[in-house]
């Protein structure tokens, strides 16, 4: 029972944490003059995480190729 209980709880802090950490940096920053605006996407869209991961991918792809390059020669 307490173990369904912590899933539950944890579920559901892990939930709020995201929606609160969402809030705060979907919001636009000004930067230094009132015309630059800087816009935060949130990370719950589909298309940033797919974008992060792809970046992801692409940066673990480059490490694998040049430690493959400097183990063979």
């Amino acid at each position: 029972m307490r173990v369904l209980l912590g899933m539950i709880f944890g579920a559901l802090l892990l939930t709020g944490t995201v929606f609160v950490a969402d809030h705060w940096t979907s919001e636009p920053t000004t930067t230094g003059s009132a015309t630059v605006t800087i816009a935060s996407r949130p990370m719950v869209n589909w298309d940033v995480v797919g974008d992060n991961l792809r970046a992801m991918g692409e940066r673990a792809h480059a490490g694998w190729t040049r430690l493959s390059h400097m183990i063979a020669g």
